[in-house]
């Protein structure tokens, strides 16, 4: 038993050296013996093991663990699990290893957000509040990680767990309104648009004042095709802040889906005047002008008479002429 404990010894000591393919052979080694894969120190050695392996980041390590921080987790686990006397738990605290461990499951997770890999960034962060949360962890929590853990949530379409690190933030009043929107966009993504609604138009309970939600609520309505009540809340924002040129671009584009073209036209026009380098506003205008010399067109083709049908179409020709410049200063703004 004393020669299978000094190779979980030796491991430690390896590991501390830097030397992870001989702690990992040690490691092996008291593993495969009975009297010692059991023990709770050579689950710690595993634990310790696995976190250096990710801390290397070494390629001739890699293929040590699948998923090292997890693996290491586990490890430590199971060694609190098995030591009776608490001895492990101790040790964890004192040398805050769960403080480094939540480190770099923080690192793992936002490289994995990065890289899109949305389902294991969420698995890294979820792993990173089990240990915060835990007694084994000493420090101050950062709440900063529910809302990482939120978003990579969101990101992969699990929209009931992201709701639930939303509401945390929210509860911890950590970044104002921002989760709160958060959890609107999870309401929606699970399809429940009047949910959505209802929680948008109780904010003003919660942030009296706050505009943003105003456009919020023109976006929902816009996207549900409820343009009245778009144009109820877009008025409002316009008395606020009547130089947004968003606002007017929002409605010019709702009125060129209703093929309402001449106030499409002035909405646009407008959006144009306040920001003149936004592609979108010059095509749409742009596009607004066709729409509107296409239905000239259309309309004339139904005149029976040759010289009102040739007086029609030189209009139509000439609402056409209209969108050229946009169109042109669109294809500047966006080759």
């Amino acid at each position: 038993m004393m020669a299978q404990k000094g190779k979980v010894t030796s491991a430690l000591s390896y590991i501390d050296q830097g030397a992870l393919d001989k702690a990992k052979e040690a490691l092996d080694l008291a593993f495969s013996n009975d009297k010692s894969k059991d023990w709770f120190n050579t689950y710690f050695a595993k634990g310790k093991l696995a976190q250096a392996v990710f801390e290397a980041d070494n390629p001739k390590f890699s293929s040590y663990f699948a998923d090292p921080l997890a693996e290491a987790y586990v490890a430590y686990e199971k060694a609190m699990e098995l030591d009776a006397k608490g001895g492990i738990k101790k040790r964890i605290i004192t040398n805050m290893i769960y403080n480094s461990l939540a480190l770099d499951l923080y690192s793992q997770g936002s490289k994995q957000f990065e890289e899109e890999d949305f389902e294991n960034a969420l698995k890294s962060f979820e792993t990173q509040i089990k240990i915060t949360e835990s007694d084994k962890y000493a420090g101050i929590i950062d709440t900063g990680m529910y809302y990482n853990a939120g978003l990579a949530a969101i990101n992969s379409k699990k929209y009931n767990e992201a709701i639930n690190y939303f509401e945390k933030c929210a509860e911890l009043k950590y970044m104002g309104i921002t989760p709160y929107y958060q959890i609107y966009e999870s309401v929606l993504g699970l399809g429940d648009t009047v949910k959505a609604e209802a929680y948008l138009l109780d904010l003003p309970n919660k942030f009296p004042g706050d505009n943003t939600i105003t456009l919020q609520l023109i976006d929902l309505y816009l996207k549900s095709g409820k343009y009245d009540d778009a144009l109820k809340y877009i008025k409002v924002a316009k008395e606020v802040d009547p130089n947004n040129f968003s606002l007017y671009f929002a409605t010019g584009i709702m009125y060129l889906n209703q093929e309402k073209y001449d106030e499409a036209i002035s909405e646009l026009t407008r959006s144009v005047e306040l920001k003149p380098d936004l592609f979108d506003s010059q095509y749409g205008v742009g596009a607004a002008y066709i729409n509107k010399a296409a239905d000239m067109v259309k309309k004339a083709n139904d005149i029976m008479d040759v010289k009102e049908y040739s007086t029609a179409i030189d209009v139509a020709n000439a609402v056409y002429a209209k969108a050229l410049p946009y169109m042109e200063r669109a294809h500047e703004l966006n080759p």
